[in-house]
């Protein structure tokens, strides 16, 4: 398997408060990853380097453990590996397994050194499990075709591979995950990175980040080879296992690192990209739509470096604490649409998702208003939605957080079903425009 492999300075740890700092690696064409504003947590972060060589394992000595939250450990445990490991493999009581499990709720950066337990944990190409932690870990920037799991997807896959991929698009206006061979084939190539692995370094993107929509911790996965930490999230994008992802938003450290092994998996007609091989054929269109949800929410972080106390990002666990804080006043949030609540009698309600269990509310009084912005057609999308936070108490005497809608000009979702349907409607006369702006 051609497989290239991406090297990370090794960091020393935080020293009470100070941000982390770089050390050399006899590497002049080191790359730098992008940094990103965190008020109070400026942290340098330093790229992943292609480096050709094999993916043997070196030496899993111990460097400077970093801080991480309870799920990325178990990412941790899954994802250490090289084809010949020494033993000088780290080992961890459970008194440290059980405080570095504690950590992973922690708001930080880097979260350190974890235990691992091999292949076995891996699940798939982009998932693997942490004994001991209570949720999986999502590895950022990458999405690997699904595995064969069911035996219905097997005999589904039996009946030809078109029907197959047909069948599983059915009438959905957006591509879908499905099981495929390249899914199994991601799935092998993780097993034999992580092959020999017992001690794995787990990293954020944000620290604010710690847990996706599905309660999954957020991680980017290092492992120490021939002397070197390399990423396991750019080197599934190297091998050709997995496009970079970034449905969820760009990597603010290792944007250019991911674009610079896509390019070269893509030249090389590895893995998704070899057109002879079984996997999805409409990454063309899916690149388009991550790419239309990545401006979305790049946009927003652009507009909050400028306004940090005004923006707030629902997908950060301090979201609804910050908003607590601007009671009354005005403030900009991000978040995906997850519902449009319509009824007969009283307001329309917009929910923003935070999580499969939390929403934040946006009322509408005004139908006309809510038809204006689009957001009826942004399920699922990032938006934008300017207000004053206040607060409502229902019939039972609970408090929830809102925020009321009174002009389209207040929400930013770009769509092209209400272009189409304004374009119309405006050539009938029949649709005022008022932006409130």
């Amino acid at each position: 398997m051609d497989v290239l492999r991406s090297s990370v300075d090794h960091r020393a740890r935080h020293s009470r408060g100070r941000p982390l700092r770089p050390v050399r690696v006899a590497r002049s064409t080191r790359l730098h990853a992008q940094s990103f504003p965190e008020p109070g947590a400026p942290v340098p972060a330093r790229s992943a380097l292609p480096v050709l060589s094999s993916i043997c394992a070196t030496s899993s000595k111990r460097d400077t453990p970093m801080i991480f939250s309870r799920s990325l450990l178990a990412l941790s445990l899954a994802a250490l590996a090289g084809c010949g490991t020494t033993r000088e493999t780290r080992r961890f009581t459970r008194d440290e397994t059980s405080a570095l499990l504690k950590k992973l709720e922690v708001v930080s950066l880097d979260l350190g050194e974890f235990p691992f337990e091999g292949p076995s944990a891996v699940l798939d190409g982009d998932t693997i499990r942490v004994k001991g932690l209570n949720a999986s870990m999502r590895l950022l920037g990458i999405d690997t075709e699904e595995t064969f799991k069911k035996q219905k997807e097997r005999d589904a896959f039996d009946a030809g591979w078109e029907e197959y991929k047909k069948n599983m698009r059915g009438k959905s206006s957006r591509p879908v995950k499905m099981a495929t061979p390249a899914g199994e084939d991601a799935k092998v190539f993780a097993k034999h990175f992580f092959e020999g692995v017992e001690t794995l370094r787990l990293e954020r993107d944000h620290p604010g980040e710690i847990r996706d929509f599905y309660g999954r911790y957020l991680a980017y996965v290092f492992v120490k080879k021939n002397g070197e930490w390399v990423n396991y999230n750019i080197e599934c994008v190297r091998a050709g296992h997995s496009p970079y992802f970034v449905k969820y938003g760009r990597s603010r450290r290792f944007h250019r690192e991911f674009i610079e092994a896509q390019k070269e998996a893509q030249a090389a007609k590895r893995g998704i990209w070899n057109e002879k091989g079984m996997h999805y054929d409409d990454y063309e269109e899916r690149l388009r739509w991550w790419a239309e949800r990545e401006v979305a929410i790049t946009r927003f972080e652009r507009e909050a470096e400028a306004a940090p106390e005004s923006h707030i990002a629902l997908t950060r666990w301090d979201a609804m604490l910050k908003l607590e804080q601007r009671l009354g006043q005005e403030v900009t949030v991000l978040g995906a649409v997850a519902d449009v609540v319509q009824r007969e009698n009283g307001p329309a309600v917009v929910k923003l998702a935070r999580s499969r269990t939390s929403n934040f509310d946006i009322v509408f009084w005004d139908r006309d208003v809510l038809l204006n912005t689009g957001l009826q057609f942004k399920r699922g999308e990032y938006v934008q939605v300017r207000g004053v936070v206040n607060k409502y108490r229902s019939a039972r005497g609970t408090d929830s957080l809102q925020m009321q809608v009174t002009l389209p000009g207040q929400v930013l979702a770009p769509s092209e079903q209400l272009e189409q349907m304004l374009s119309t409607d405006s050539k009938a006369g029949g649709v005022d425009r008022d932006d409130g702006e």
